[in-house]
């Protein structure tokens, strides 16, 4: 009997395992090491980003600020959108990979691009780096 409950158990962790697994649609994080926001993701933002989410703007998208590292990590409006160590489970980056629900994908807008594999590459690993 106690075997079976433990097999139960073990396999109802397995499964709870596997709901929490990073979608497989991600591109996966860049090998790069040491990646910082001021060296290698504010570049990226101001390219990509911050035609709405910089703070100088007055209608800031979402009160979402990409512009320094302060905004970024203190998120938009409904909450953190980064969660240092885990870019899988970021807002952020499943916004930007166009994972989950279409009205979150960013960028949006007249000419918008989907950022390349590299690039969200780079801030999940920035992220998984511990978002400094």
């Amino acid at each position: 009997m106690k075997k079976i409950i433990a097999s139960a158990f073990l396999a109802s962790f397995g499964f709870a395992t596997v709901a929490l697994a990073a979608d497989p649609n991600l591109p996966p994080a860049s090998s790069k090491s040491g990646v910082t926001y001021a060296t290698d993701i504010k570049p990226l933002f101001d390219a990509t980003c911050l035609n709405c989410h910089d703070s100088k703007k007055p209608k800031i998208a979402a009160k979402l600020a990409l512009d320094t590292l302060e905004g970024t990590i203190k998120g938009a409006r409904d909450g953190k959108v980064v969660t240092p160590g885990d870019s899988a489970h970021s807002k952020l980056v499943l916004s930007i990979a166009h994972v989950g629900n279409p009205d979150t994908f960013m960028p949006k807008g007249k000419g918008a691009k989907k950022l390349t594999d590299d690039q969200i590459g780079l801030i999940r690993a920035w992220i998984d780096q511990g978002a400094k």
